[in-house]
Order: C-alpha cells, then sequence, then structure tokens
C-alpha cells in the first residue's frame, strides 16, 4: 500500500493556553471526523489558565500514547509545544501519520510575558521530521499573539508545509473560527 494512502483511524486534539476541548474549532473538527468513522481524543489539559509543564506533558502523552502511521495529531498555540516536546521524548522507533499545528511556536512570544516559564524548558525538534510521515504548520497573518515568523521558523525546522490564513487571527472563536474545513480536508484526505 502506497504511504500516502494510509487510513487516519485516530486523531489526538491538544488545545492551548486559556482553552478547552470545547473551544473554538475543536468540537466542530471532533464531530466531523467521528461522523466520517475516525476516532477522536480530544485532551483535557489541567489548569488551562496556569498551564504546568510536567502535568500537560502527561495528559498528552497519556493521550497519544504508541503513535502509529494511522494516527494524526492536532494542536493548537502553546498545545504544539507541548506535543512536540513529548513526540521527542518517545523511544525510537515510532512513527506518526500526521501533524498539524496550528499558530505553532516554541520560543518565548513577546505578547505572552506570562509564557515563558512554560517555554524556559524549550523542545529539540530536529530529527522529528522523519519520524512524522506529513507535517504542516499553520498560521496567520493577523495573529495577535504568534508573529508569522515564529510559526514560519517551526514549519521550517520540521520540514512541515506552511498553510496561510490570512485572516484568521489565532484561530480562536472570538476570531471567527469555530469551525476549521482546512484541517478536516487535510486529515481525510489521501
Amino acid at each position: 500500500m502506497d504511504a500516502e494512502s494510509i487510513p487516519v483511524q485516530r486523531v489526538v486534539i491538544v488545545h492551548g493556553y486559556e482553552s478547552a476541548p470545547d473551544a473554538n474549532w475543536f468540537p466542530s473538527l471532533q464531530r466531523e471526523l467521528q461522523s466520517a468513522g475516525v476516532d477522536v481524543t480530544a485532551v483535557p489539559l489541567p489548569d488551562p489558565d496556569d498551564p504546568e509543564t510536567t502535568a500537560w506533558e502527561n495528559a498528552v502523552s497519556r493521550a497519544v500514547g504508541v503513535p502509529d502511521e494511522e494516527t494524526v495529531i492536532i494542536a493548537h498555540s502553546l498545545g504544539v509545544i507541548t506535543v512536540l516536546r513529548v513526540l521527542a521524548a518517545l523511544p525510537q522507533p515510532w512513527q506518526l501519520g500526521g501533524l498539524v499545528l496550528v499558530a505553532g511556536f516554541i520560543e518565548p512570544l513577546e505578547a505572552l510575558p506570562e509564557l515563558d516559564r512554560y517555554l524556559a524548558k524549550g523542545v529539540e525538534v530536529e530529527g522529528l521530521a522523519e519520524c512524522i510521515r506529513k507535517r504542516t504548520v499553520i498560521r496567520s497573518e493577523t495573529d495577535p499573539f504568534v508573529p508569522p515568523e515564529a510559526s514560519d521558523s517551526l514549519a521550517r525546522s520540521l520540514q512541515a508545509r506552511l498553510q496561510i490564513h490570512p485572516e484568521a487571527g489565532h484561530f480562536m472563536a472570538e476570531d471567527g473560527v469555530t469551525s476549521f474545513p482546512a484541517v478536516l480536508d487535510l486529515i481525510l484526505s489521501p
């Protein structure tokens, strides 16, 4: 079977700072994927208004388990660095079918200095690309928190495809993003 035609069986959705599984576009995406027969886990991260690195990484690690080629992980904002840390810590060898990172970044943000403590540990992304079949970073030109350069740099370091949604803000409900057909297409298209 062609590697590009491996069907997605499982999706893990990881929200970000001051968010929840029932916020923004996550519920819509979960419903659409489930109606397409995909098993979906939207990870509730502990204390999203005051994230603690170990607690968040443990929650994501439990939800992801052992990744495989039929699994796709979708992460938004602070969930991105959390997912990348969990993947970077996995014992080799492992494979992941896909990774979709929305408003992703891995370095401190001028607009959110309260996250500096969470980001201080950093993450080593070198070598992750060879374990992840399809990689996409999605960003906006109008994100008030994550500068385009931060997402662009992340896409380069992961050798990921970059998808730009010019006026989507930080991809939250208050930005008018309550559904995300582009992410659905990335997951369900071969």
